[in-house]
């Protein structure tokens, strides 16, 4: 691995998800070594102050840059890269967030190197929960996509994926927080509906949804087998699984989860 402690890392762009990245990096790594743009460079300059790095403007932060974060919607990729594209040195590392933006457009953006890598992160990045993943070309170095996976763990776990998996992984993980709240949410409004304050709701609903996910992820039991776990003959558990089924919601959330990644496969076209 190369001296990544060393690197310059930018973010072209610190809003919500690129902003919860780019936070990660600065607290794990020298915030000398990050720059940050933003559309509105006071925006960048707060964040900046905050968080301990440099704001600039697009070209001038990427001269030199060793990592470059695209942080920016999908629709304003192609204008990003036409601006910094002449500045980018060779063999810089461009990482692109933008859904549905395939690496075969951002090769024919992008002339000055080939290191080219999707991610796609989620929210939980603020947290350092995220659930990140990349792809990559043949071209890409070994040293680039360590870095780069070192550079994503900051803010939480990071796996490599094939490119065809990237539209599956934006409806399921890149989008899936906004799922889980509307759950988490749907979950206070009954405890509401049955006496219990709104804010002590959202904690015994956000605890119960952390603590299942944690037991999904570290028991080495299925789903099913742990929701059989709590299922007892006859019980409370099994009549309120009952419900949900006859309600539809493992096929709401199905549905839900394919409306997202068409979407994701047109704003790829």
């Amino acid at each position: 691995m190369s001296n990544i402690k060393k690197a310059k890392i930018v973010f072209i762009g610190c809003g919500a998800m690129g902003g919860a990245i780019a936070e990660a990096v600065c607290r794990t790594f020298n915030p000398v070594n990050i720059v940050v743009t933003a559309a509105h460079p006071e925006h960048a300059q707060s964040f900046a102050e905050k968080n301990g790095c440099t704001a600039a403007s697009n070209s001038e932060a990427v001269k030199d840059a060793d990592f470059i974060f695209l942080a920016v919607k999908p629709v304003y990729i192609s204008s990003v890269l036409a601006e910094i594209g002449p500045v980018v040195k060779k063999d810089a590392v461009i990482i692109s967030m933008a859904a549905g933006i395939s690496l075969e457009k951002l090769t024919f953006a992008v002339k000055n190197t080939n290191q080219l890598i999707r991610i796609m992160p989620n929210m939980p990045a603020a947290v350092g929960e995220a659930m990140t993943a990349l792809c990559c070309g043949t071209q890409v170095s070994a040293a680039h996509i360590a870095d780069t996976k070192t550079l994503l763990e900051s803010a939480g776990k990071v796996e490599q994926v094939d490119e065809k998996l990237m539209d599956c992984v934006t409806a399921v993980s890149g989008s899936g927080p906004a799922y889980v709240f509307m759950f988490i949410e749907a979950l206070a409004d009954a405890a509401v509906r049955h006496g219990m304050p709104r804010k002590q709701a959202y904690t015994y609903a956000a605890q119960t949804v952390k603590g299942a996910a944690v037991s999904v992820l570290n028991s080495g039991k299925t789903p099913a087998e742990l929701k059989d776990q709590v299922c007892s003959p006859g019980g409370t558990t099994i009549a309120a699984v009952a419900a949900l089924e006859k309600y539809g919601l493992r096929n709401a959330v199905i549905e839900g989860v394919k409306a997202c990644y068409d979407k994701s496969v047109e704003m790829g076209k």
